[in-house]
């Protein structure tokens, strides 16, 4: 039986497909001269001996397009594109190698792609431990870790890692994060264990003990890897994203089942200080610290009393024990502004002097995009 023949294209719209195609050719051009350009920048910083990515300066020009964009393209559309485009040109300079929580198809990779482009050498480790370490021993350049979900709160182990670590923050994103009931039957009839990060199984809490009371729950180190095992084992399901569902060939028998709708999480970018440099100001940064007081009357008073008196706004803070014994604490706080700002400087030199122990964690550019 012959095949019916296609559709005459109407004239109208072959035009307009002939002019995109032409558009598409001169954008190619246009990326290439700019990848020219940028391959240019880069032999001057060779020569200076300065970094290739440096966060505020893409923020920056992030942040100018989005204000000068004309439409029809969306604003939000403006960040995800020209980071890409960065993010190829970046690569032509020298390879950025990128450590995060593994295996493919984690969160912490789609925070890491977000952050620099797909244009990176990528470094999946098998914890949040072995992140902080491959970067520190300059296994990789950059690390991306998780540090606070919105409905879950901090992430302790991170917290107390960057208490001790040398390296230090450059930058931060924030990710929507959407937990899908990952099989490898569509359904959901036969599910013994559900194994995901223990993180996503407490997001998930509530629509568990809803839809699925009897099933075990198995924390894993990270739900990529639950998505791997429940690819092995029919009579398990995992917890994970969309991109773990394509990794592993599993179907998605439950969309966005975390309790909370908007559930975020905020990941940090740390490096080696003594191999990049601090990020200048952006005009919109964050300043991360590690502090804590004597244990006596009226300390933490006197530990906000600098913020408040130049001006200084506090978006964080969080607690957590010192582990001595004696019922200390160390303080975790994030300041509107960059120590390059007057007010900020002097503030920052004041809060020093009133505390016991003392660290900045890094100031970065604030994830608005």
């Amino acid at each position: 039986m012959a095949e019916p023949a296609a559709s005459p294209i109407a004239p109208e719209l072959l035009a307009l497909r002939q002019q995109i195609d032409a558009l598409d050719r001169e954008l190619l051009g246009l990326l290439n001269r700019r990848a020219g350009l940028a391959l240019a920048v880069g032999e001057l910083k060779k020569q200076e001996g300065s970094v290739v990515f440096r966060p505020e300066r893409e923020a920056q020009v992030i942040d100018g397009l989005k204000a000068t964009n004309p439409g029809p393209l969306g604003t939000d559309s403006v960040a995800p594109i020209w980071r890409e485009i960065m993010s190829a040109c970046r690569a032509l300079e020298t390879p950025t190698r990128v450590a995060y929580l593994g295996p493919a198809g984690t969160f912490s990779e789609e925070a890491a792609l977000g952050f620099f482009g797909s244009s990176i050498v990528r470094v999946l480790c098998a914890s949040i431990d072995e992140v902080f370490a491959m970067t520190a021993a300059g296994a990789a350049d950059f690390g991306v870790v998780p540090v606070e979900n919105s409905n879950e709160g901090v992430v302790a182990r991170s917290l107390d890692i960057l208490l001790t670590t040398p390296l230090f923050i450059i930058g931060e994103t924030s990710l929507f994060v959407r937990q899908n009931l990952l099989r490898k039957d569509n359904a959901l009839e036969g599910i013994d264990v559900v194994c995901a990060h223990p993180q996503a199984l407490a997001q998930c809490h509530g629509w568990l003990s809803n839809h699925l009371p009897h099933a075990e729950r198995r924390p894993a180190s990270s739900n990529a890897e639950g998505a791997r095992q429940a690819a092995q084992n029919p009579k398990m399901a995992a917890i994970a994203s969309t991109r773990a569902s394509s990794e592993y060939g599993l179907h998605v028998v439950a969309p966005a089942i975390q309790d909370d709708p908007h559930n975020r999480t905020r990941f940090a970018i740390v490096t080696d200080p003594h191999r990049h440099p601090a990020p200048k100001a952006s005009g919109h940064d964050c300043t991360s610290l590690i502090v804590s007081v004597t244990n006596r009357p009226g300390a933490v008073h006197d530990m906000l009393v600098p913020l408040k008196k130049h001006g200084v706004s506090m978006t964080r803070f969080e607690s957590r024990p010192a582990r001595s014994g004696q019922w200390e604490y160390y303080f975790y706080i994030d300041l509107q502004g960059h120590p390059d700002e007057p007010h900020v400087s002097t503030a920052l030199k004041e809060l020093r002097d009133v505390c016991a122990f003392f660290k900045v964690l890094g100031t970065y550019p604030l994830d608005v995009h």
